[in-house]
């Protein structure tokens, strides 16, 4: 079965950085593009970042560009996410997933952003 298993999160205050991992098993890692999500507390879930299988084109939102970096090992089948400069409104529970819509995700790890 697809299973992912996110964590890194943490508290942080504002300005602060996390590094998110995310440790993908039962699906064929190598060709899978792979997405980072978030969902705050009474919103939608958000697709903030995005990368090909061979990890040379990378997607963020507008959310997070210019803030984050996102990475893979294919090796170990890890997803990475980078988070700086993090703002309150960075607060989330945050996902990884290979579908578009973040259908199918792990249980997250919780990054919470406050002074």
């Amino acid at each position: 079965a697809v299973q992912f298993e996110e964590s890194g999160g943490g508290l942080v205050q504002p300005g602060g950085s996390l590094s998110l991992t995310c440790v993908a098993s039962g699906f064929d890692f190598t060709l899978s593009y792979m997405y980072w999500f978030r969902q705050a507390p009474g919103k939608d879930l958000e697709r903030v970042a995005g990368l090909n299988a061979e990890g040379s084109i990378p997607y963020y939102a507008d959310s997070l560009k210019g803030r984050s970096t996102i990475s893979r090992n294919n090796v170990q089948k890890r997803l990475y996410l980078t988070l700086n400069d993090l703002k309150p409104e960075d607060t989330a529970m945050y996902y990884c997933a290979k579908d578009y819509v973040g259908a199918t995700r792990g249980r997250g790890t919780q990054v919470t952003v406050s002074s």
